[in-house]
């Protein structure tokens, strides 16, 4: 007995309940139309089906950065994006910190030495000093917390932002200080090594001594430069303390060593050359009001527009530079931790926008 011929694999496509022929059934009707609006190829923009998800092949983005490892154009792109979602917390806090800076620098300058002689303006120096420690320090912590809210695609204000930062104050200034003695002996060491070695021997062999020792010098400050630019923000986001944030910065760093200490000093660098170019026109128009026939009041002209354009470039450039080392810090923990994924998370539960940065 012979087998029956073969039949059709399967339902033909003509069959009630089966696809056109050779297509797929399409998208279900919806009030309003057929096709419903947004269906592909339609006005309407995204699909029906994908509404409310993240189309496949594209990152996921809820705010100033896509969520995957960053290049240095996302870096960049979110440092300024970060700004323009929240102008008014950080622009508007930049303003008035380094407004109220320049006025007490251009009042020590002036004041402090008509007060004590020499020992009125050493004293007005440190106090401008760090008066500007103070108000970089609360700067970069404040535009910290911006930036990760910025992150998930959400706002925040000065007093929300204070609120978040002003517990972390003396963490801060406390590493601030130890960075700053740090800096200071490894100076310290070099200049006195040299010092030592010129009494002992002679210029010659000073000179070949302290070239290699000033190279090692720089090599060491870029080494801290890099290393521990990333302990602002443990401290800030994850509530470390200073040696769990120093201990913390060193283990995100140290594999992306080359890189976070290239595009740091290109984000300086952009903000030197930008700063600059602010200073310009100010520093002629100062060289312009200094010509006069009293010098006392062209002097205080002088400085009173020098300064300003100081100030204008720095309010411009101090959230850039904040941004960019807040996101070089969101860009490890992602590498290093995939973090991302949480990110994606918290960008759907609004509960989670905060503690989500901490350790876990």
């Amino acid at each position: 007995m012979t087998a029956p011929p073969p039949g059709p694999p399967g339902p033909q496509p003509h069959w009630p309940g089966q696809p056109p022929f050779g297509g797929y059934p399409h998208p279900p009707t919806y009030p309003g139309g057929y096709p419903p609006p947004g269906y592909p190829g339609y006005p309407g923009g995204q699909s029906p089906w994908t509404e409310g998800h993240q189309p496949w092949g594209t990152p996921w983005k809820p705010g100033v950065i896509p969520l995957r490892p960053l290049s240095m154009s996302d870096i960049f792109n979110g440092a300024v994006a970060y700004v323009r979602a929240n102008p008014r917390a950080t622009l508007g806090m930049t303003t008035a910190v380094v407004l109220v800076t320049a006025v007490l620098g251009f009042a020590v300058e002036y004041l402090a030495p008509l007060a004590a002689g020499d020992t009125g303006l050493l004293v007005g120096i440190l106090t401008g000093a760090i008066a500007t420690v103070l108000a970089t320090i609360l700067l970069s912590g404040m535009l910290t917390v911006v930036v990760a809210r910025a992150v998930l695609g959400r706002s925040i204000t000065v007093g929300q932002t204070w609120q978040r930062v002003r517990g972390r104050m003396p963490a801060l200034i406390t590493l601030t200080l130890l960075e700053l003695l740090a800096v200071a002996t490894l100076i310290g060491a070099v200049i006195l090594t040299i010092a030592g070695v010129a009494r002992a021997a002679d210029g010659a062999a000073a000179a070949l001594v302290g070239i290699p020792l000033v190279l090692l010098l720089i090599a060491a400050l870029g080494v801290l430069f890099t290393v521990l630019s990333l302990a602002p923000m443990a401290i800030v986001l994850e509530h470390r303390s200073v040696t769990a944030a120093l201990a913390r910065s060193v283990a995100l760093a140290r594999p992306q060593f080359w890189r976070i200490l290239g595009i740091r000093l290109l984000a300086s660098l952009v903000a030197t050359l930008v700063a600059a170019a602010i200073a310009v026109p100010f520093e002629f128009a100062g060289q312009l009001v200094s010509v006069g026939d009293g010098p006392a009041a062209p002097a205080v002209l002088q400085t009173t527009v020098t300064t300003i354009g100081a100030a204008i470039g720095q309010i411009i450039t101090t959230p850039f530079t904040a941004g960019v080392a807040a996101l070089l810090y969101v860009d490890a923990r992602i590498r290093s931790e995939a973090f991302d994924f949480l990110l994606q998370s918290a960008s759907q539960h609004r509960s989670d926008a905060d503690n989500i940065w901490l350790p876990r």
